[in-house]
Order: structure tokens, then sequence, then C-alpha cells
């Protein structure tokens, strides 16, 4: 029993050791972002899509890095900004349906799946899904 505990405190750390070194980082680049005008102009150029999902323009970005790199990037995003519960909840979903879109996709070819078809129905189940919870959840 001390034994099973004693690793899984160890790897409970190690665990937070790699998602920080994500999640952290991404943090404070947004942080950073937020005090430039592009962040601004950033934030006016996605506001029209991202009204469809009831969400801030500045929401794009979590959606993106958590699309492109990870999770746990998206994460550290929505983390930075002032998203309210209802905002967060409608992202993770979207993000829980289309993270990770290269490595995912270089793995799917590899077990023979249509990976083009795939990306198609991971990002379009990610807007229906964030649509209909933008819409159930609102955005206040």
């Amino acid at each position: 029993m001390i034994n099973a505990i004693q690793n899984g405190t160890k790897k409970g750390i190690s665990m937070t050791i790699k998602l920080s070194k994500v999640t952290i980082p991404i943090y404070i680049i947004i942080k950073i972002l937020e005090l430039t005008p592009f962040f601004l102009y950033l934030s006016k150029f996605f506001s029209p899509v991202m009204k469809i999902f009831n969400l801030p323009g500045e929401a794009a970005l979590p959606l993106v890095l958590g699309n492109c790199l990870n999770v746990y990037a998206g994460i550290g995003a929505m983390s930075a900004l002032n998203l309210n519960s209802n905002q967060i909840t409608t992202l993770a979903i979207m993000i829980s349906f289309s993270h990770t879109l290269f490595l995912e996709t270089a793995v799917i070819k590899q077990v023979k799946v249509d990976a083009i078809k795939m990306v198609f129905l991971r990002i379009g189940t990610a807007i229906i899904f964030g649509i209909l919870t933008g819409q159930l959840l609102g955005g206040n």
C-alpha cells in the first residue's frame, strides 16, 4: 500500500511538472499579449465568428492553441482570459472534440483511416456542439 502511494505521488508530481511546462508559459504569453494592441486587434477580428458560440473574440486563442498544440495549451490560454463558467464549458467541449489536430491526424493516417474525413468530423462536431452549448448556456 505504501509503495502504491509513493509511486502515485511520484507520478502525480511528474505529470504536474510536465503539464506546467505547457500551461504556465502559455498563460504568461497570453497575459503579456493582453497588454498589447495586437490582442485587441485579434479579439475584434475573431469576434464575429466567436459570437456564433456566444464567446468573446479572444476565446479564439485557446481554441487555436488547443487544436494546434494540445489540450493543455488551450487550458493555459483559457485560464489567462476573463471567461465565465459558461464560456469555459463551451470552449472545453469544443477543444475536447478537436484537440491536437496535427499529431492525431498523423496517428489516424497510420491506422489507415481517412484522415481528411476524420479532421472534418472532429472540427464539425466541435462546431456543432460549440454552437449548441453556447446557445444552451448563453455567453453570460
